[in-house]
């Protein structure tokens, strides 16, 4: 029999996610915090949404808090392409570092080079 503990974030009463870490539960916990703040606070703007559209947009803009604060700070835009590969290239790594784990053998790649 195995034992395997499991962080689940539980709102109103449902669970939203389950996590094998503490720390993502947390930090998920956290963003659906932010989400809800944000989503009161578009209820007052001037914009009339559609039911749920607020909803969709806050929860955008908490999966997102980096580059938001990073535009209320400067003032431009980031370079969306290089933000999106940044991201993609978390979600390799993240995704990579899983598999090691798994499977406890790492592929290295390696130059091939032709004999003299």
């Amino acid at each position: 029999m195995a034992v395997e503990i499991k962080y689940v974030v539980v709102r109103e009463g449902q669970e939203k996610m389950s996590f094998a870490s503490k720390k993502d539960a947390d930090a998920y916990d956290k963003m659906l915090d932010l989400a809800e703040v944000l989503s009161e606070w578009l209820v007052h703007s001037p914009v009339a949404f559609e039911e749920g559209q607020s909803d969709v947009l806050a929860m955008w803009m908490a999966e997102n808090k980096d580059v938001l604060s990073s535009v209320l700070k400067s003032g431009k835009l980031p370079d969306l392409e290089s933000a999106e590969t940044a991201g993609e290239a978390a979600d390799e790594a993240d995704n990579a570092e899983e598999s090691v784990a798994d499977d406890k053998v790492a592929e290295h790649p390696r130059k091939r080079t032709k004999a003299a």
